[in-house]
């Protein structure tokens, strides 16, 4: 392990320090060989990973929709998403592509699988209090790139992207690091285009009252505005009840779930408590008991890996909007 740390920290480069943006920087860098790419308010150049590896499903779906399972060095997959992983529309490419932990993302897993390129979300995967960051991997000659969505909790001046944005953001700059442009560019277009028509096809009138629904008793653990659910639920014509909060996953109080009197509720099929338990809770619920949503037995189902900043997004709200209109909205 010390032979691997005092190689890697001759590759040390030094990471430029720009504004808020998280746009793809417009040109490659000729004779260098790198890409230059603005991630999370950093401006950093990219050799062309040869040993990358990817966290958890929002990093891993992000490589396989672009078609980058057989060059990936192995991803770390936590097993409380192992049920998720099995309903992935990639589970052949998870098969084919070596897990290298079931557990939260370290330094010593990217260290022993000699990877050069590190793919996770700011406070899901790299995590200060574990001590991997982004500045340490590059200390190490390690790049990483983080999702733009978790951009808003990254650093004392949060990048702020919607959701559906920072996935695109995330397909291009990715496209461009591993130098597949106009793959990523296509599938980008796809999902915007599906995107589009989910908008046109909304109905008219007052949109349905969400609750997204994670985990938690005492109090809900919920999708804000800066989460994907969110904008899963207004793409497919409803309106989550915590589209105000400006944060990304949050807690919140079940009285302000009372208050929002909600018609529907979208149930997160993640951890280690089955989605049929967290329903009957939330059913034998007593402040819930007058709500349209038990009222009525109005419960949707998205999966983890369609909750999270991914290419699932899209799928999620059509299957949403199609639940809608079957109960009339």
């Amino acid at each position: 392990m010390t032979s691997r740390v005092a190689v890697t920290l001759l590759l040390t480069t030094s990471l430029l320090a720009t504004g808020c943006g998280a746009n793809v920087a417009p040109a490659s860098n000729g004779e260098s060989g790198t890409v230059t790419i603005e991630n999370c308010g950093r401006t950093i150049e990219y050799p062309e990973p040869e040993h990358p590896v990817a966290y958890d499903m929002s990093s891993t779906e992000k490589m396989f929709a672009l078609g980058l399972a057989d060059r990936m060095r192995g991803i770390v997959m936590p097993s409380t998403a192992d049920p998720s992983v099995k309903r992935s529309p990639w589970r052949e490419d998870y098969r084919s592509v070596e897990t290298l932990s079931t557990d939260v993302l370290s330094l010593e897993v990217v260290l022993d699988a000699e990877a050069d390129w590190v793919l996770a979300g700011w406070e899901s995967g790299f995590s200060q209090a574990r001590g991997i960051t982004p500045s340490k991997l590059d200390s190490l000659g390690i790049r990483s790139y983080q999702h733009t969505e978790s951009c808003f909790n990254y650093g004392s001046d949060p990048v702020r992207v919607p959701p559906l944005e920072a996935l695109y953001t995330d397909l291009r700059q990715i496209g461009k690091i591993f130098r597949i442009e106009d793959r990523a560019q296509r599938v980008v277009a796809d999902l915007k285009r599906r995107a589009r028509a989910l908008r046109e096809e909304r109905p008219q009138g007052t949109p349905p009252r969400v609750f997204i629904y994670d985990s938690g008793t005492d109090k809900p653990f919920t999708s804000g505005a800066q989460a994907a659910p969110n904008a899963i639920v207004s793409l497919a014509g409803g309106r989550n009840i915590t589209h105000d909060l400006d944060k990304r996953w949050t807690t919140i109080g079940w009285e302000s779930v009372v208050r929002a009197n909600p018609e529907v509720i979208t149930v997160v099929d993640y951890g280690d408590k089955p989605v049929e338990d967290k329903i009957a809770f939330l059913k034998s619920f007593p402040p819930l008991a007058q709500t349209p949503a038990i009222k009525n037995d109005r419960f949707h189902v998205i999966d983890y890996g369609a909750a999270v900043s991914g290419p699932r997004n899209i799928a999620a709200a059509e299957k949403f909007a199609d639940y809608l209109r079957s109960i009339g909205r």
